[in-house]
């Protein structure tokens, strides 16, 4: 099974699949349409890249970074690891 191993302190992000959105009218929107999601999944992170982010963090990055690649028919991005704003975490506070 082929993988992809980030290098240069990038992160593998795995963007969310949306699903087919519909007006109140009943017209399919097109993904061109759409608004482009900034948030994913890490599943590769490059050596040295962050202490803050592991593997399966679900974060936040900058709307209009890092390169958008297919793999095995997924949807990844491949952004530098400084783009990543936050990330989600459970707990009562902040």
């Amino acid at each position: 099974m082929k993988k992809i191993q980030p290098v240069n302190n990038n992160v593998l992000i795995k963007l969310d699949e949306s699903k087919e959105e519909k007006t109140s009218g009943g017209i399919v929107l097109p993904d061109s349409a759409k608004t482009k999601s900034n948030e994913g999944v890490i599943i590769a992170i490059a050596a040295g890249a962050s202490e803050e982010i592991s593997i399966g963090d679900r974060v936040i990055y900058k709307e209009y970074s890092g390169t958008e690649i297919k793999f095995e028919g997924e949807k990844y991005i491949l952004i530098p690891a400084a783009d990543i704003y936050a990330k989600y975490i459970e707990g009562d506070s902040i």
